[in-house]
């Protein structure tokens, strides 16, 4: 079972490094102003606000959860935006979504849809048959980092472990992961495919912030990983990813890192009415 409040504080620790990421990704897709949008896999709402920012005050969002528990930091993230009039929010299963079709002008999932380990053809079709003929689909998920300047071999050990190869999987098949992702749009009959890939950044001198949004991504991207690795790898993963450690790489005045979000697009067949 998930813990609501250890997400919704491990979101808001990591928002300043996915923040300019997705907002770079939504001024890409030209979401039209006064539209009906999902975002499926809200979380605790802060995707929905950037795409309520987005689209204008005329604009309503759904945003759907699985978890009733993390929707009420969601209501609580956008009553203090001030946006509680744009954006509602509904517990819910992507593989059903409780919506009739066409119900939406676009749909939109991050870190959700294609990244769970879960199957994604059947929440891509729900994606797709609820929104209207000529809208679109829009899935996005973290696709790659550099972490550790000067480390290289460390690092590369480091992402082949049970952790950092994540959302990806020993024995998963080769069809599953993201990044054949327009594999399964054409699966579900979605037409005029685009793939972007966007990055974000973070280097000294680092703020409080992006110090703390680094130290928990270093912890969600490596949690548990040195019985993966050698004594002589476990030693250095010690010595430069651990905070408070004496060479901790983000107390170093050379620290930078970047990283990637890539996004897969499509739109429903059919003319919009």
């Amino acid at each position: 079972m998930t813990d609501p409040e250890n997400d919704f504080e491990k979101a808001l620790l990591l928002q300043p490094l996915r923040e300019p990421v997705l907002r770079s990704a939504i001024r890409t897709l030209q979401l039209p102003s006064g539209s009906r949008g999902l975002d499926a896999g809200c979380g605790i709402g802060l995707q929905a606000v950037l795409l309520a920012e987005s689209v204008g005050p005329a604009s309503r969002i759904t945003g759907l959860d699985l978890s009733s528990e993390v929707l009420v930091y969601a209501r609580d993230v956008v009553e203090k935006a001030g946006l509680s009039n744009m954006i509602a929010f509904r517990e819910g299963d992507v593989n059903r979504l409780p919506f009739d079709d066409d119900s939406f002008d676009w749909a939109w999932s991050v870190d959700c849809v294609g990244y769970m380990p879960a199957d994604p053809l059947p929440m891509l079709k729900e994606l797709a048959r609820v929104v209207k003929p000529g809208g679109s689909v829009t899935i996005l998920a973290w696709s790659s980092e550099k972490l550790l300047p000067g480390y290289p071999l460390l690092e590369a050990r480091l992402s082949a472990t049970s952790s950092g190869i994540a959302p990806f999987a020993r024995g998963k098949r080769p069809e599953l992961h993201f990044m054949r992702a327009f594999g399964w749009f054409r699966s579900v009959g979605l037409v005029d495919l685009t793939a972007r890939t966007f990055s974000g950044q973070a280097y000294a001198p680092l703020t409080d912030d992006m110090y703390n949004a680094v130290v928990a991504l270093f912890r969600m991207r490596w949690q548990g990983v040195e019985s993966e690795l050698t004594k002589e790898d476990q030693v250095e993963y010690r010595r430069f990813c651990l905070p408070g450690s004496q060479d901790f790489l983000l107390d170093h005045p050379d620290y930078a890192a970047f990283f990637t979000y890539s996004m897969f697009h499509g739109k429903v067949f059919g003319e919009s009415t």
